[in-house]
Formats: C-alpha cells, structure tokens, sequence
C-alpha cells in the first residue's frame, strides 16, 4: 500500500499502479484517450496531464503524464492545478482541429469517449476556422464502418489489433503530420477478434456495421445481462433490443471470463435471432394451431410411452423441464455417439484426477502452455485470445526484473525483444497460433495421442512409455516435457476437436504426471495407465490446470444430467421402448447419420420439435412449438470451466413462441 496526496487529499492506494488508473479506481476525473486498462499505456495522447510534486517543499511542481506516472508513497499531485487544466484544454483543442462537427449523426453519439472527455476538459467553443484534413474511408468487410475523418490518432485501434490480437492487416500509416489507421487497401479485416474496434475506439473511427442496418440511438435500446450461446467460454454479453429487434450485442465485463473483449461469432452472430427462419407459430402436422391446442396435444403425447432428447445448446432449466415431463429414465442427452464418449470421459477425469479448471483470465497467466489435439482460435475463440497474452508472460518476467512496471507497454515490449513463454501446439492441421507457438507439431489423431503420452513420461517414469516414437518427435517431448516441468504456472489444453478418446486420455496423463512432480506432496504407488485412475488418487497430489474445450455452450452442463447419446435413443425406440419423441432444440441430423436418422423417424410414431429456427429435424415434425432464442428467454448455461451462469430475456419471444422451458412444463 502506498499514501498519496491529490488535491490535498489523502488516499491509501495499491503502489506499483499507474497513477491515471488509480485516480480513476478512487472516483476522480481525469480525461484520457490513449489509456485503455486491458493495453496498458504509451503516452500517446497527452491527455492525462497532472501537475507532480518532487516533495513537501516543491510548491512549483511539473507536468506529467498520469498514465506513466507510477504511484509511489508519498507521490504528490493536483489534478485540478491550473497549468494542468489549461495543458489538458489545449490539447484536446489540438486533437479536435480536424474532427468533423457531425455528432447529431455520428453512430457513436451517445456513447461517444470523445464527447465526455470534451466536456470534462471544457472545450465548448472551436477557435480554429482553417481547412481541416479529410480522408478516404476504407472497405473493412460486412462488421465494420471506417470513418477516418474522426479519428484523434490515440493509437488504441493498432495497439489491440497487432498487439493485443495478433492481427497483421491492420496499421498505421503516416507523413509528417498526416496520420491514417487502416488497411495497406481496401478489404475483410482477417482478425477473428476485429469487431472489439468498435468498443476500443474512443471515437467514431470504427462502428458496428451490423448495428446500422437497423440503427437506433444507444439511449433508445434496452439490454439484459447475458451469456453468449456460440461456444462453451462463456463470454458475458448484453443484447440491445429495440421494438422487438434484436439490434446488437456488446461486451459485459467479466472479470474472470471476458474481460473486455469478446470474437467476432459472439458480436456479430445474432441473425438469426431476427432471421426469416424463425418459428413463429405452433403447427399440427403443418397446419398452424393454438397454444392452447398445441399443449394439449404435447400433453396428450408425453402421456404415452415417451422420450426426450435434450440440447447442449438449451438451458439447464429447458432440459430438466423435458426430463421432468418424460421422467429421467426416458431422456437423453442428444450428444452424438462419439461426443457423448469424449465427454463422459472428460467429466471422469475432472472429477477424479489431479486437476483443477482455470478460469480465461487464469489462462493468461500461463507461463508454459501445451495444447493437445485442438484449434482453440474455432473451438472456444476467447480462450484462443487468452492463449496469446499468455506467451507474452515471459516479457512480463523479464521487464519486471528490469524493475519495468508490467503495464508499461511500449517498454516492456522494447526490454523484452521477442521474448515469449513456451506454447506448443498439436494439431491435424494449421491454426491461427501457430505464428506465436514456440514449437508445432502436425499429425494424425492417432500421432497427437503418442506425443502427449511420451510428455508424460518424460515427466514421470511411471507414465507408460510410447514404443517406437521417432526420433525427432521424443526429442520434442522432451523439450515440451522440460518446458512444463520448469514452468510455475503450467497448463493443458484439450478437448473433444479430434474426435479422439486417446488425445482426451493423453491430457489427463500429462496433468497427472506434473502433479506427481510435486515433491512436498506423496503420489499413490500403482502407476496408472492410458485409461483414468481409480477413486482416491488424487487426494495428496497438487492439482495441475487442464482445459478440456467443448463444443456447445451448455455441453458440460447437459453432460451432468444425463450422458445418453442419440444412438442410445435410436437403440431405445428399435427396442420398442417407446413411439412418441419430444426432440428440444436439437437437430438430429447433426448428431447422427443421415441414414440412421431417417430409419429412427421411420420407426417413431409420434415426434414433437421445440425449436426456435427451421432445421432439418423440425421440418418432419407432427407438432413443432416454436421457443425463444437466448435473447427471448433466460436460463443457466455451464461453461467448459464448470462455471454456471445466468442469461436474461432482453425481449419477448417472437410471435407465439414461448420460453423453451415452458413448452414441456405447461
């Protein structure tokens, strides 16, 4: 802890921050531009002007940046010492010279970071009547807007975009005082990451372009909190809906998950809600029906013999509201055959290994990262995000024993020179974090699994060996092996991409083979095989972070309550076990062959769709009731790290849809 005195006041702060974000942790305004908590500071827009004072006899002090400046005890300041205040005036008089006077229609009004910091600053009246500088807008894909003319060259655009993102086809181009972010020409920002621009920009520069093919003011939206439904993340979000249309999606900050950023499947990926495919209304046997009539009729059925098959992409609430109508021994989970194994076995290890699950932000600070058999930048894009600012942990290391504070950004990148912490990647195929593993290796399934299985026993002798591994690929376990085994903060990704029980089993190895590391901490006696170990054997070991990635937002979750697979539905009905099937927001057809599905609907007498959108399995529907999206109905959603969380409606369902819960428990 550290005193400080600003303003005359005393303040017991955290020592070691930077002194713009402690002046805003403590309530006090201080204007800023270039700052952004997530990218640390660089100085570049001069704003953040406070007057510094060498000690109690400086009564004349001097100015200083306040996100570069490092609050130490006894650090003295005013923010609101007239120097300070006229610097910071003039400054954002200079940056405004050329910024167009088109508020009224500017897309970011409103919310505009460049509108509040004006009127905090006090700069009402323009003096400068000269030509201002104009630019051409460029072409940046179907997500974003470009409106150069705005910008006030805060840097934050290209700082997040190459730095933070990993992105390359962005940058920033300049001539004596003609500055312009943007593309070497005109086309598709590549970055998977690209549409956070529109909430890192201060200004109007970049605008969700989405947002104004229907385009209402910020003031006018409505939003509840949420949690985005493309991946098992997580990520917290807050949906914007206007007269019944769902208008945009912008990042909710969470902490532990999100943070501040979110992929462009999460931003943009809400067509659908307002999509012409839509179920509207209920149908019997195609013809439109009542509510009323529709209940019935589902009552009707569920009074018979009956099955259920449930969704990974419903809520908890939806698919025990389905295995309450049909009882629990009656439903299924949905998972397709393999899915449904991998992930049994995945729950087998979390809940019987020496593993712990890190949270997205525990991701980060990784020091050593190996990842078995996934694409995680396809899988789960947020962690994929994670991933990269955890191999800048090593930077981290070094500038701080340079006594370089970490958020510091441009020096500690500067001291560091390329350095980065080990991630080594497995993979079939190229992936988008190639560019920044220190080593790849490409393979079969089959290959990935020999290579976690000879890390592990690199690690540990009593790890089953790998017989007849080539040369080169022992040499790189070992050099992986060596990586986790010094690392402080060591981490395993996998997950269920490969389609392959020996990858999720050669994981689970590894982590058990650095927990046994631990010295301090006695390991059971019998070695284990490839297969999970028996009850108990964790109980004196130090649990290792393993991230297993799934492919639905709520798998995990519906894996907990029921592990029955749609074969296991297709064996039940062959079997006699029942004529009616109550499918919930599941499309068969992707869980099974299409032949084998067309069979099991042959063998059905009876089948009821909840769904929200037209699928191949809704089409064959005797009675389809149509369900609310996530935005239409609220429930809880399991992440891959076992986290459960809440969604909110934002709207009404559309039509005469109705919250997928309430269908089966009318």
């Amino acid at each position: 802890m550290a005193k400080i005195t600003l303003d005359g006041q005393v303040y017991d702060v955290d020592a070691g921050e930077n002194l713009l974000k402690t002046c805003l942790s403590l309530g006090l305004d201080l204007p800023y531009f270039c700052w952004h908590p997530a990218l640390g500071s660089v100085g570049a827009c001069r704003q953040c002007a406070v007057v510094q004072y060498k000690d109690a006899s400086d009564s004349k002090g001097r100015l200083v940046m306040a996100c570069m400046t490092p609050v130490t005890d006894g650090l003295r300041a005013e923010l609101e010492a007239p120097e300070a205040r006229e610097f910071r005036a003039s400054v954002i008089e200079f940056l405004m010279t050329s910024h167009p006077h088109d508020c009224p229609v500017c897309e970011e009004g409103g919310e505009c970071h460049l509108q509040d910091m004006t009127v905090m600053t006090g700069h009402t009246v323009r003096h400068y009547r000269g030509r201002k500088r104009t630019h051409r807008n460029q072409y940046l894909g179907p997500f974003l807007n470009h409106e150069m003319n705005r910008c006030i060259a805060c840097y934050r655009c290209v700082r997040y975009y190459r730095d933070y993102a990993g992105g390359q086809d962005l940058d920033v181009f300049a001539i004596r005082n003609d500055v312009y972010f943007g593309r070497f020409e005109d086309g598709v920002l590549e970055n998977e990451f690209s549409g956070n621009l529109a909430e890192v920009c201060p200004t109007g520069v970049f605008t969700d372009k989405t947002f104004s093919a229907h385009y209402v003011r910020k003031w006018d939206l409505r939003y509840a909190p949420s949690v985005c439904a493309h991946c098992a993340v997580g990520c917290n979000t807050s949906p914007g809906e206007r007269l019944g249309v769902l208008r945009r999606i912008i990042n909710r900050y969470h902490g532990e998950v999100n943070g501040y950023f979110l992929c462009d499947r999460g931003r943009f990926g809400y067509g659908f809600v307002n999509g012409e495919e839509r179920i509207r209304q209920p149908s019997l046997r195609g013809e439109p029906v009542s509510i009323e009539a529709a209940v019935a009729h589902l009552a009707g059925l569920a009074s018979g013999r009956t099955i259920g098959i449930g969704s990974p992409r419903a809520s908890l609430e939806a698919n025990f509201a389905l295995r309450a109508l049909v009882g629990a021994e009656n439903f299924y989970a949905g998972l397709s055959r393999a899915e449904a194994e991998l992930v049994a076995a995945i729950l087998d290890v979390l809940r019987r290994w020496p593993i712990r699950l890190p949270t997205v932000r525990e991701v980060e600070r990784a020091d050593a990262v190996l990842v078995l058999g996934e694409d995680a930048t396809s899988t789960a894009p947020r962690l994929a995000l994670a991933l990269r600012q955890a191999v800048r942990n090593q930077a981290l290391e070094l500038a701080q024993e340079l006594k370089i504070p970490g958020w510091l950004d441009a020096a500690v990148r500067e001291a560091a020179q390329g350095a980065k912490s080990p991630l080594f990647l497995a993979s079939p195929a190229a992936t988008r974090l190639d560019e920044v593993a220190e080593a790849v290796y490409r393979g079969a399934p089959e290959d990935i699994a020999r290579l976690g299985f000879a890390v592990a026993h690199c690690l540990s002798p009593e790890a089953p060996g790998v017989p007849d591994l080539a040369g080169e690929d022992a040499r790189l376990a070992e050099t992986i092996a060596a990586a986790l085994a010094s690392a402080r903060r060591p981490l395993i990704v996998s997950g269920t991409g490969c389609q392959s029980l020996e990858i999720i089993q050669a994981a689970a190895n590894v982590a058990l083979a650095l927990a046994k590391r631990n010295p301090e901490r006695s390991a059971p006696a019998d070695a284990p095989d490839q297969s999970p170990p028996s009850a108990g054997l964790t109980e004196t070991m130090k649990p290792v972070d393993l991230c297993y990635l799934v492919p639905e937002c709520n798998t995990l979750g519906l894996a907990l309550m029921d592990g029955r697979s749609v074969g296991d539905v297709f064996a039940a009905v062959q079997e006699g076990a029942a004529d009616t099937v109550v499918v919930l927001e599941n499309d068969l057809y992707r869980r099974a062959d299409a032949v084998a599905v067309d069979h099991f609907l042959g063998q059905v007498k009876h089948l009821a769709v909840i769904e929200h959108t037209f699928n191949a399995t809704a089409e064959q529907a005797e009675l389809l009731l149509p369900s609310g999206t996530f935005a239409e109905t609220e429930g809880t959603l399991v992440s891959l790290e076992g986290r459960a969380q809440r969604f909110y409606s934002v709207m009404p369902p559309a039509g005469e849809a109705r919250d997928n819960w309430r269908w089966p428990a009318a």
